[in-house]
């Protein structure tokens, strides 16, 4: 996965979570992906990195609601 598929996946990330979790402000649902994302910065495999920024994300946001 190159680094615009790897952004286009996030931004479905995104959009995704928004909906899954509409009390929560989409700002806060960006905040919370962009929060996670850093985590995998350095992994060398990136084909799975939004997988895991959705997941990072999804607990991070089960918190707020």
């Amino acid at each position: 996965m190159n680094r615009s598929d790897e952004d286009r996946a996030i931004t479905e990330v995104i959009d995704r979570l928004a909906k899954q979790f509409p009390r929560v402000p989409a700002e806060q649902v960006a905040q919370a992906v962009s929060q996670s994302r850093p985590e995998f910065e350095e992994v060398p495999v990136r084909d799975f990195v939004p997988l895991f920024v959705e997941r990072g994300a999804k607990a991070r946001l089960r918190e707020m609601a």
